[in-house]
């Protein structure tokens, strides 16, 4: 989806939105490219000596009038970890935007977005950016804790949630939820989420025979398909999921 960039952009904002989850906005000095949402950053992890790869981040927020991009980075580890440490005025080097992003729905689609985990963010992006009247969300997590206040985005799109304790929305997973339960109402699936949410999800989306398209978290430490940490086997072989994807159609992969 074009050319891609190395930068360093200037942290403009930081904010914690639970005990995992961090808002995190990024300014550069150029004009953006055109971005569109299931496209990735890939971020430095600097001043350690432990962590060695730049981590992927789904794309959550473009502003091009403030040459901004904003992410959700969810504590996994080290490298995240570490990367919710940094403060105003900092600088990230970043590569940028990787993958190949989820194909826009038409004005008379009726879309169901699904999220789960850090899946939440290109989902979001989506919503917003198609511009389409018919549009269903369903986000899950855990617990009410791991949830991020989203409700700025019922303006565009209907807002729904599971946790599987069900101490917030309904009990279960997303697949669990009533609104999953009636596929058939739908023309275009979107998903981001774990492996196996993506795996019950594409499951059920073949059987309703709706379009479904997913984006994979495998881990992608360069972004440009020379690592091959990332490689997915798919009904055109083995492809990497950095620069093939992430952004995947379910009818294309080898489930």
């Amino acid at each position: 989806m074009g050319r891609k960039f190395v930068d360093n952009f200037r942290v403009v904002e930081v904010k914690a939105l639970n005990s995992n989850n961090y808002f995190i906005t990024i300014k550069s000095k150029n004009d953006l490219p055109e971005i569109h949402p299931g496209q990735f950053v890939n971020i430095e992890v600097k001043n350690t000596n432990k962590v060695f790869l730049r981590r992927p981040f789904s794309i959550f927020e473009v502003d091009y009038s403030n040459n901004t991009i904003s992410l959700i980075i969810k504590i996994l580890g080290r490298g995240s970890k570490k990367l919710t440490e940094i403060r105003q005025g900092e600088t990230v080097n970043i590569v940028y935007p990787l993958g190949k992003g989820f194909t826009y729905p038409e004005n008379n689609d009726k879309i169901l977005l699904i999220g789960g985990g850090s899946g939440v963010a290109p989902m979001l992006f989506l919503a917003k950016k198609s511009g389409i009247k018919n549009v269903d969300i369903i986000l899950g997590a855990k617990t009410k804790h791991d949830h991020i206040d989203v409700n700025e985005y019922s303006k565009y799109a209907k807002l729904h949630f599971t946790t599987e304790d069900g101490s917030f929305g309904e009990k279960g997973y997303v697949t669990n939820h009533t609104v999953f339960q009636q596929l058939s109402n739908y023309t275009k699936i979107y998903a981001c989420g774990p492996d196996p949410m993506m795996k019950a999800i594409a499951k059920e989306a073949q059987k309703a025979g709706v379009f479904c398209e997913v984006s994979l978290e495998n881990l992608m430490a360069c972004g440009f398909g020379v690592c091959l940490c990332c490689v997915e086997p798919t009904k055109k072989g083995n492809l990497c999921v950095c620069t093939e994807g992430p952004v995947f159609n379910i009818n294309n992969l080898k489930w």
